[in-house]
């Protein structure tokens, strides 16, 4: 149980101003990296554009029956989970079209989520598979 006093977002909104800025989702496949470099430029040109992020939308691909396969698509759900804080949208929303092993890919989905909770942000997942909150 953690001792950090969990925050009242009731109070907090009741201090907050408007902004006219736009809310984007912005397709995985769109980005050109998930290095800070990148992202930090992308972050300051949405800005001066008027667009703030709210998610990033990820397809993966679990179709392979490979311990090794999950792994590398769990390492690179992980790559958008940190971009998605490093850039300050909130959530990353995953689409799976096919699981072949629902047994290993579970527990690496369940671990993204975990990270993503760590950093703050929401963890969606969509398809044949599903996480238990």
């Amino acid at each position: 149980m953690s001792a950090t006093p969990s925050p009242n977002v009731e109070r907090t909104i009741e201090h907050c101003r408007h902004e006219d800025v736009q809310p984007v989702r912005l397709d995985a496949e769109g980005l050109d990296s998930t290095a800070p470099e990148y992202l930090r430029d992308l972050k300051h040109e949405l800005t001066r554009e008027g667009y703030v992020p709210s998610a990033i939308d990820v397809r993966a691909r679990f179709d392979e029956d490979c311990s090794l396969a999950t792994q590398r698509e769990a390492d690179r759900l992980r790559n958008y989970v940190r971009a998605a804080s490093f850039i300050g949208a909130g959530t990353v929303s995953v689409r799976c079209s096919s699981v072949a092993n629902p047994e290993k890919v579970e527990p690496a989905l369940s671990a993204c989520a975990e990270r993503a909770r760590r950093e703050g942000v929401a963890f969606e997942v969509d398809g044949p598979i599903s996480l238990d909150d």
